[in-house]
């Protein structure tokens, strides 16, 4: 197991420097620059620019050298320093930018996937120990709901009763009294009195899919010779139940924990910006709107590093929890 993980560990540099050259490169592919939008935006406002001045802004945003040159300055500052460069569009060093938008996409984030998994586990396993019941059909459907209708329709839908039954609007995580103020009591008070609109809104499609998913796993399990032998014998159900069908038939869930820490970053791009969130996810969107080349390539690199981890996390867990797992990785 050790010599497992070292291995990986010494994976996860290499290929974070080719997800960092390819994603840099991919920003760059679009024809134009910054700069060309800048400059468009200038002209429709009636400034006129001449060529040294052109020149003067592709010197001050860096833009007259290569891409290779660029990028080769821009990993090394963020290897020596921690510096991942300058924003483009904010004028502002982007881990300020960053940093600022994280932090309440991280609530917003692990606050809708506890509600998820709390709620969609325990359903699961209710809705395959009780197969037909009405429950199972409640969850059932609701589960087919919750898988077909999109996050953002949901959101719109939400948006709508909320703006014409009760005269109140959903969208934002704080009223206008607190949106610029700075962080107090009253403040976080008034954030929590609004997340619970995207944590319904994102977590809906999440919850209908785990249910799904952790009740078709333990069917598959309920049905096989150990369990119906373990049964036979006197064994306890509830022992039964959580000593070995539920610890397997999670599996899938842990094996998606590579998935869910590069959400928690980017978040759910287009609800974010239907309910009008100050997440980073709608920030992503508009750097690679812009070609705002450093914000957007570090949000890619540090998602890329995260969708690393957050694979050997699951890799480690499932085999902490499947002994058949950790015998496969001794046979090795």
């Amino acid at each position: 197991m050790v010599g497992y993980i070292f291995s990986r560990i010494l994976q996860v540099v290499p290929l974070l420097i080719a997800l960092s050259i390819v994603s840099f490169l991919i920003i760059e592919l679009p024809p134009g620059d910054y700069l060309t939008s800048l400059i468009l935006r200038l002209e429709q406002s009636g400034k006129q620019l001449n060529d040294e001045e052109v020149l003067r802004l592709k010197k001050q945003y860096g833009l007259d050298r290569p891409a290779v040159v660029r990028y080769s300055m821009w990993i090394w500052r963020i290897l020596r320093d921690g510096d991942f460069g300058r924003s483009f569009t904010w004028q502002r060093p982007v881990a300020e930018v960053i940093t600022e938008r994280i932090v309440l996409t991280m609530v917003i984030s692990i606050a809708t996937l506890l509600f998820t998994w709390v709620v969609a586990v325990p359903a699961g396993i209710y809705s395959a120990v009780r197969q037909y019941s009405p429950f199972d059909y409640v969850t059932t459907f609701f589960g087919f709901i919750g898988l077909s209708i999109p996050n953002f329709l949901l959101a719109l839908i939400l948006m709508w009763l909320a703006f014409n039954y009760l005269d109140v609007a959903v969208t934002g995580l704080f009223s206008p009294e607190y949106a610029d103020s700075a962080w107090s009591l009253a403040k976080v008070g008034n954030m929590l009195s609004h997340i619970w609109v995207p944590i319904l809104v994102i977590g809906t499609a999440g919850t209908a899919g785990i249910i799904r998913v952790m009740r078709g796993c333990l069917l598959d399990e309920l049905r096989k010779q150990y369990v119906v032998t373990s049964r036979a014998k006197g064994l306890a159900e509830t022992r039964l139940l959580f000593k070995y069908p539920v610890r397997v038939a999670v599996n899938p869930l842990i094996s998606t924990i590579g998935w869910l820490l590069p959400a928690i970053i980017s978040g759910e791009t287009i609800t974010a910006i239907v309910l009008n969130l100050p997440t980073s996810g709608p920030m992503l969107f508009q750097a690679l709107l812009a070609q705002d080349t450093y914000l957007a390539a570090s949000f890619v690199l540090i998602l890329s590093f995260l969708t690393i981890i957050g694979t050997l996390i699951s890799d480690l867990l499932l085999a902490w929890l499947d002994p058949r797992i950790r015998y496969q990785d001794v046979a090795k």
